[in-house]
């Protein structure tokens, strides 16, 4: 690991102009390209404390072994030198799209006295005309065969066109009325020239003209009777109108434009590229990368753009480019559009409209193509073993944790104090082992404590599972032989509540709930939260579990007793694993957190009966009518509702006792007290509204 400040430059050396910088390391490759506007000021960002660095930007420096750079005279200058570099060196600490294939363009050799039609990749040419690009080949061919009904225009390749010429005998597309044959003179080349340009017209998106004059001449065919020709013409618009139907028309006529849309997380981005021409989406293309430097979105905007039009000219830049956030500063990348295209690019955010609902669309694209990389990345199995091997190396466990257990805790300004805990078996998740709790040893906000309740009731549960002998008892009554503890400290169902039987084994014959341990315990946070998992653990006397933590801004490890977090490698595949961990533990908090904050605003008395369900709530409102008159019930009144018994009775009255009842509604007019039934509050139809604007009033961040 290199010293920074062994390699940099001294103070006046670096300019303070625009320019491009490289970083090298021992070896004298370039591990970094970068551009700037002022070269001093953004090489000193560089050279600060290490302690102040992103983690990604860290790592970078502490490799490199040397800096240069190269003046410009312009941010637009830079921006191109700065994609060369990239383009020529392929550092590795740039940001690096995976999907650098190129597309099939449908495309007219307009250069040839006799222009062809078909599917070309690569570098533009001279002279030739490109419609696209498009996802598949094979789309290209689709549309070509329908059009080739009424634009007849050559598509064979040069040894067929001459083979034809020599014989005298077209292909058999010639012969099927798919091909003007100009091979054996059918049309001349000025004939064959003008149905050429009349085939990029049409896909350009000039297409309401060929198909009124095609719709007048096939009337004027059948006034004259010559119906086989006005057949024909009529099976011509039905192609033209098909092959217009590929491409659905989502802008209005004549737009050119380009959608990109960006999809990411902490450690990987997906860029999603809609390609609109003639107001109808012609392409769509997309790429992954690994953010191994610290990148805004902006950022990976304008690398997605260096990267789209990077061998670009001309026509293939479209007038229009719609971004989710513009590069910063936008002006240069702006003017280096425009170069490339040798006339005025907007690029801009779609704010309302058609172009607003298509981007909409095209971020739906990049989010799923970012959740299925992760899913065909989580379910390769070697990949999971290693990213296994990789967290057991880093946290020097004896071996592979094949059972991983990740703890959240969720709340709203300390309201609603909840926890989660997911499972992940042989690197997949184990929905069936998650569990939730609620926070009841003390009020208010204190992620730490939280932390040291749940690990403690947690693992108290293991320990009286494990100690237990002969068949399981229901959960109270495990509950009630266990000292120290109670029915808070169950384990709560999907539904929020203690489960109150339970069967020896799993499906699989493995025990269920608590009895089962983890090789590891990862807490969501740092220090604090992992030395409050391990001292819950000391306390019951628990040393064969290992302990770390995830912390989110950073992505840095944190195991107990060090001052020093563990770094995995950016390509770790152990991190990536326990970042899934880790935000399926906060996605499955936060979720349960906002369950009991919106039950908590919809509650009413009977919410504070224990024991007391939502049928047997439902059953007593639809008996009484409302909970004023059930509140005015006598115990044998009550005692008659089905289900409902003596002991369940009075524990109602006197829940309905105890709660408040509300001041009486006055009308201000009269001064006449309104003596209306009260309404249901407490449960109600499946479909009935439920007011809930307290949560509007609330405002906060979920944790």
């Amino acid at each position: 690991m290199a010293d920074p400040s062994s390699y940099r430059p001294k103070p006046g050396q670096i300019p303070d102009s625009p320019g491009v910088y490289r970083f090298r390391d021992e070896h004298r490759r370039v591990i970094y390209v970068g551009k700037a506007k002022s070269l001093r000021q953004r090489l000193a960002n560089y050279f600060q404390d290490l302690s102040g660095l992103h983690p990604r930007t860290r790592t970078m420096v502490t490799t490199a072994a040397s800096v240069e750079w190269t003046v410009v005279s312009t941010e637009v200058e830079a921006l191109q030198l700065e994609y060369s570099w990239i383009k020529e060196y392929d550092p590795r600490f740039n940001v690096k799209y995976r999907d650098d294939k190129s597309y099939p363009y449908l495309a007219v050799t307009m250069n040839e006295e006799f222009p062809r039609v078909q599917v070309m990749r690569g570098h533009k040419k001279k002279g030739v005309r490109y419609f696209g690009p498009y996802a598949h080949a094979w789309a290209i061919r689709d549309t070509v065969d329908l059009l080739l009904r009424v634009f007849p225009v050559r598509t064979c390749s040069a040894g067929v066109f001459k083979n034809a010429a020599r014989t005298g005998r077209p292909c058999l597309l010639g012969y099927i009325g798919k091909c003007s044959a100009p091979c054996v003179g059918r049309v001349s080349a000025e004939e064959h020239g003008e149905l050429s340009e009349e085939f990029c017209d049409f896909m350009a998106g000039r297409t309401g003209t060929y198909l009124r004059r095609l719709e007048k001449q096939m009337m004027e065919a059948a006034e004259e009777m010559e119906y086989e020709r006005a057949a024909r013409l009529r099976d011509d618009i039905e192609a033209l109108k098909k092959a217009m139907e590929k491409n659905a028309v989502v802008l209005a006529d004549a737009t050119d434009a380009d959608l990109i849309a960006v999809a990411e997380d902490e450690l990987e981005a997906a860029v999603q590229i809609f390609h609109v021409r003639g107001g109808r989406v012609r392409g769509q293309r997309g790429w992954v990368t690994d953010k191994v430097e610290d990148v805004t979105t902006g950022a990976l905007v304008e690398h997605a753009l260096q990267q789209l039009y990077g061998e670009e000219r001309g026509d293939s830049v479209p007038k229009e480019v719609l971004v989710p956030a513009l590069p910063e500063p936008v002006e240069p990348v702006q003017e280096w559009l425009t170069g490339r295209r040798g006339s005025n690019v907007s690029l801009r955010i779609p704010q309302r409209g058609d172009k607003k609902a298509l981007m909409e669309t095209v971020e739906r694209n990049a989010q799923q193509a970012l959740v299925l990389h992760k899913t065909r990345r989580a379910s390769d199995l070697t990949t999971r073993s290693r990213a296994l091997e990789e967290i057991a190396e880093a946290l020097d466990l004896d071996s592979a944790p094949l059972r991983i257990e990740c703890y959240d805790i969720s709340h709203l300004q300390g309201d609603d104090v909840v926890a989660s805990m997911v499972v992940f078996e042989d690197g997949l998740q184990r929905k069936s082992e998650y569990r939730r709790f609620q926070i009841k040893g003390f009020e208010g906000q204190d992620d730490v404590r939280s932390m040291h309740e749940v690990i403690t009731r947690r693992f108290r549960r293991y320990i009286a599972e494990k100690e237990r002998t002969g068949e399981w008892t229901d959960g109270e009554n495990a509950l009630a032989d266990t000292p120290g503890t109670s029915l808070a400290d169950a384990p709560l169902t999907d539904a929020g509540e203690a489960p109150l039987t339970s069967s020896l084994k799993d499906d699989d014959g493995r025990p269920k709930r608590f009895a089962y341990p983890p090789q590891l315990v990862v807490v969501d946070g740092g220090q604090p939260q992992v030395a409050a998992a391990k001292r819950a653990l000391d306390e019951l006397g628990i040393d064969d579990i290992a302990v770390c933590g995830l912390a989110k801004r950073l992505e840095e490890v944190w195991v107990p007793d060090d001052d020093d977090p563990v770094v995995l490698p950016r390509s770790s595949e152990g991190l990536y694993l326990l970042q899934r961990v880790r935000d399926e533990a906060h996605r499955f908090a936060i979720t349960y957190q906002r369950t009991k904050r919106a039950k908590r605003f919809r509650a009413g008395p009977l919410d504070e009966v224990p024991g007391l369900g939502e049928t047997r709530k439902q059953a007593l409102i639809k008996h009484f009518g409302s909970v004023k008159r059930l509140r005015a019930a006598t115990i044998e009144q009550i005692c008659e509702v089905p289900g409902i018994g003596r002991k369940t009775a009075e524990t109602i009255a006197v829940a309905l006792a105890r709660a408040a009842s509300p001041a009486p509604a006055v009308n201000t007019a009269t001064g006449e007290i309104i003596d209306d039934e009260e309404p249901d509050t407490t449960a109600g139809s499946p479909g009935d509204p439920v007011t809930t604007g307290a949560p509007e009033e609330r405002r906060g961040q979920e944790t």
